[in-house]
């Protein structure tokens, strides 16, 4: 355990108020590109660096922790970071609402304006957003893959999780894949991790938090139960959308065979619509799951439109924040198993798996139909891993070229 100034713990700010958590988690929204690793490095600079809302090492216990859970790990540090300078549930409202409201108007922008959208270069630039979606979840796959999977009984869960995936299709297949991940990692994970050290302090009560895990626990377990009883469309779409967000683990781009199992297989979105909606989410800045939005207002059945993009978006995010806020107080005691650790060492390698599975299928088959998709996707792949673009700009980069393609010669 660290002493002193190293201890780990959060070194208790000044408050603020809400406006100023408001305010500066929306010019973070505004201006956060490239994905929740680097969400990650503008909240270094922002707050730890320049604002010293905290140390360095009490940030380190924070994001462990969040990368722990499952859910959107940046937008789950954005409402704890809310929460400790707000002193409470307001400020960390604020911060979430802050930082995720700017891609979430864009993406149900574009989804209520697709309709109007037609044209052969229309189409050649959706087109380009769904190849872009081959080269960002080749990426993800790749890094992910290197960093969970580095050893020899990681990578057999992974393969197993994409054999369960393929023969179990849908959101029964992926929950699987998770839960035996998790007890195939308390069996081949013991003893692979690093030693934890400090501790978090945050104004939340333990009454609080088993409030919050006992909420998270309830809607997910009687939600499904309470669609199949009234058959009532917004509670089905709401159940959607929070079983997706309460199984993302290792990273946003996982939430992507999650929802197309939720919104594609029932036929409520088109595979078409849900990968040129996908490409689109890497051009805006802010948290990859209001991907969420442009789903909800672009889907068949009602609710749609703005009522169901809002729906789509709070049912996501909430089962994340209800877990971020509900362990808070028990964090430091569980994150000290081991037997958690392996769990969560398995779980990991098994989403690499979900996300390999989700490569070939919807992404892959969803876009790449000519040698000339092929290249496009191939460059877009190495201009994000060797080249290191920002994805926005290869966004740009790839839907130009879409729009450029009906006018190449075959």
């Amino acid at each position: 355990m660290r002493s002193g100034n190293e201890s780990g713990s959060l070194t208790k700010p000044a408050q603020g108020s809400c406006a100023e958590v408001f305010r500066v988690f929306l010019k973070l929204g505004l201006t956060s590109f490239g994905g929740p690793v680097a969400h990650l490095g503008y909240y270094r600079d922002e707050l730890v660096v320049r604002r010293k809302w905290m140390d360095e090492a009490g940030y380190a216990d924070l994001v462990a922790l969040c990368q722990f859970l499952p859910g959107p790990a940046s937008s789950q540090v954005a409402f704890a970071l809310g929460l400790l300078r707000g002193n409470g549930l307001a400020g960390g409202l604020a911060a979430s609402l802050a930082f995720t409201l700017p891609s979430a108007l864009l993406l149900a922008a574009f989804a209520l304006g697709a309709a109007s959208f037609t044209g052969v270069y229309a189409e050649g630039l959706l087109h380009g957003l769904k190849l872009v979606a081959v080269a960002i979840v080749a990426q993800a796959v790749w890094g992910m893959a290197r960093s969970l999977t580095p050893d020899k009984p990681r990578v057999f869960i992974a393969l197993s999780a994409i054999v369960l995936v393929v023969f179990a299709a849908g959101a029964i297949g992926q929950i699987a894949a998770i839960t035996g991940g998790a007890m195939l990692g308390l069996w081949l994970c013991r003893g692979n991790g690093t030693a934890v050290t400090g501790n978090l302090k945050f104004p939340v009560s333990r009454r609080g938090g088993f409030i919050a895990l006992s909420l998270f626990a309830v809607l997910f377990a009687f939600l499904p139960v309470l669609t199949a009883v009234t058959g009532y469309q917004p509670v089905a779409v709401f159940d959607a959308f929070y079983r997706a967000g309460s199984l993302v683990f290792g990273g946003g781009h996982v939430v992507l065979p999650l929802l197309q199992a939720e919104v594609v297989t029932p036929q409520w979105v088109s595979k078409e619509a849900f990968l040129a909606g996908y490409g689109l989410a890497q051009a805006v800045p802010g948290p990859l799951f209001t991907f969420a939005a442009y789903l909800g207002a672009v889907m068949q059945p009602e609710p749609n439109g703005i009522a169901g993009a809002s729906i789509a978006l709070i049912a996501i995010f909430l089962p994340g924040l209800l877990l971020v806020y509900g362990m808070l107080p028990f964090w430091d005691r569980l994150r000290l198993r081991p037997t958690a650790q392996a769990a969560m060492r398995g779980a990991n390698a098994a989403v690499v798996g979900i996300l390999g599975a989700a490569l070939y299928n919807p992404v892959w088959t969803g876009a790449v139909f000519t040698n000339q998709d092929f290249a496009l996707a191939l460059t877009g792949f190495l201009l994000l891993t060797v080249w290191k673009v920002q994805p926005w700009i290869v966004v740009v980069l790839m839907a130009f070229a879409g729009m450029m393609m009906p006018l190449l010669p075959l």
